[in-house]
C-alpha cells in the first residue's frame, strides 16, 4: 500500500514538473519572442525557471556530468526565479508585484 502510494506520489510530482517547466519555459520564451529581449523582464526568469524545475535538466545533469539532482533542490532553484521575475517586473516596470484583475477576471 505504501509503496503504491509513493509510487502515485512519485507520478504526480514528474507531471507537475512537465507542467511547470512547459508553463514556464515555453511561456517565457513566448514572452521574449514577443517583447523583445530587453528590458530584463520575467519572461527570462520565466524560462529559466522552467528550465531549472525540467526534469530532463537533471537526467542531463545526472548523464553527463555525473551529478545527481534531487526534485527538491529543483524546485528550490526554480522558485526563486519566479519570484525575482515578479520582482523585476515591480521595480524596473513599476507594475504590482501580484497579479490584480481588471475588469470581468471570472
Amino acid at each position: 500500500m505504501i509503496s503504491r502510494m509513493r509510487a502515485i506520489g512519485s507520478l504526480v510530482a514528474r507531471i507537475l514538473a512537465w507542467t511547470w517547466a512547459l508553463v514556464t519555459g515555453v511561456g517565457g520564451l513566448m514572452l521574449l519572442v514577443y517583447e523583445g529581449p530587453l528590458p530584463i523582464t520575467n519572461g527570462w526568469f520565466a524560462m529559466f525557471s522552467g528550465i531549472a524545475a525540467c526534469p530532463l535538466t537533471a537526467s542531463l545533469l545526472k548523464k553527463y556530468a555525473r551529478v545527481t539532482v534531487s526534485g527538491y533542490v529543483q524546485f528550490a532553484v526554480a522558485l526563486p526565479f519566479v519570484v525575482a521575475g515578479r520582482v523585476a517586473v515591480a521595480v524596473l516596470l513599476h507594475r504590482p508585484f501580484l497579479f490584480q484583475c481588471t475588469g470581468r477576471c471570472w
